[in-house]
């Protein structure tokens, strides 16, 4: 797989499989907006890219909840490389973990869940809006929404992660395939198992016995960009290692 002159948004991107989709791409010669709150982190991220590829990655710092600060992210990556090809949308996390919230459903603030819907599925929402704009001026462009085996299981803790994961694997990715086709612009959604970003993963049962290497869901991501994968759109695609499949019972 090759992407010169071709270039990518990543969100997240400063850690994570955002970073690491980022480093894959401007591997294979493509060009990279990386977006992130973490402006430190961020920065020494795309020095290190660039390290390595020169001219390919630029830095944006993005809260995927401000509208203003995605346009502006947007914006940038045509400035630059002139175009908009593949948006990716890594950034999200699980709302009691990353705000370190407890107790039962009623019980935790609504903010925590406010902050859940709009980082997950709002901030996915924002970027397809803005990016939309480019690609339908291009007449191209894929979107790659993230999903997750938890927007199909729930989950009674991380309730907005799971309704927004749902949200995004189901009627964002699908409105937004019916739409883009006349565009030539593809929507489809990625939605992991267990992927061993954290420790913790590896104790998520799969009909594999194990989680997942984070590459492999960056070379799902790449394949959907590739020559091979045009034809798939407005689909949702569990990688799981067969979680989903698995028996329920107790």
């Amino acid at each position: 797989m090759e992407f010169k002159g071709k270039t990518a948004i990543s969100t997240g991107a400063a850690s994570g499989m955002g970073l690491l989709f980022a480093e894959n791409w401007a591997d294979l010669g493509g060009n990279v907006v990386m977006c992130d709150v973490n402006e430190e982190v961020l920065n020494q991220k795309v020095a290190e890219i660039n390290a390595k590829n020169k001219g390919k990655a630029i830095g944006v710092i993005c809260d995927v909840r401000d509208y203003k600060q995605v346009c502006n992210a947007r914006d940038k990556a045509v400035e630059v490389f002139g175009s908009i090809d593949v948006m990716c949308n890594f950034a999200g996390g699980a709302e009691t973990r990353m705000l370190r919230a407890s107790g039962e459903f009623p019980d935790v603030p609504i903010e925590v869940y406010d902050w859940g819907i709009d980082v997950n599925l709002k901030g996915q929402f924002y970027f397809d809006h803005a990016v939309m704009k480019q690609m339908r001026e291009q007449k191209s462009g894929l979107i790659i929404n993230i999903g997750s085996i938890t927007g199909a299981e729930g989950c009674a803790t991380n309730v907005a992660y799971s309704t927004s994961k749902s949200g995004a694997m189901g009627g964002l990715t699908k409105s937004l395939a019916q739409y883009g086709a006349k565009y030539g612009i593809r929507c489809v959604c990625v939605s992991p198992g267990p992927v061993l970003t954290r420790a913790a993963m590896a104790n998520m049962p799969t009909l594999m016995g194990r989680a997942a290497e984070p590459q492999e869901i960056i070379d799902l991501v790449l394949f959907l960009a590739s020559d091979k994968g045009q034809f798939i759109n407005g689909e949702n695609i569990l990688i799981d290692g067969g979680r989903n499949a698995a028996s329920r019972r107790c």
